[in-house]
């Protein structure tokens, strides 16, 4: 079982940064795929981005994030990362991070542990 827990999140202004941190408490960390995943106020869940392990890595968007955040880990550090830049009122929401020893992509389901979520407030 992996502990996942989130930080870096706040308020922040339309347009501005934030980067959120997910720290693993687990043994080969840089054998699990990670993934951030998203729930704002009345919506439903849904994926952020995620990337695999190994030394190809590779990385998914959702469209309404692609070009805008950047999902990235640091194995060393048993950490993985969620840049978020030029952030909009509808990124709004509790950012929750996952880790799956098989999976790399948008299904909640697929991953087997999950953390606590951290919430973003963007504001105009």
């Amino acid at each position: 079982q992996v502990q996942l827990v989130e930080s870096g999140g706040g308020l922040v202004q339309a347009g501005g940064s934030l980067r959120l941190s997910c720290a693993a408490s687990v043994d080969n960390f840089s054998l699990y795929n990670m993934a951030w995943f998203r729930q704002g106020p009345g919506t439903e869940r849904e994926f952020v981005a995620s990337i695999g392990w190994g030394s190809a890595v590779t990385s998914y968007y959702a469209p309404s994030v692609k070009g805008r955040f950047t999902i990235s880990r640091d194995n060393a550090k048993n950490t993985a990362y969620l840049q978020m830049d030029s952030l909009r009122l509808e990124d709004t929401a509790v950012y929750v991070c996952a880790a799956s020893s098989s999976y790399n992509g948008r299904w909640y389901n697929a991953y087997s542990d999950y953390g606590q979520g951290t919430p973003v407030t963007v504001s105009s």
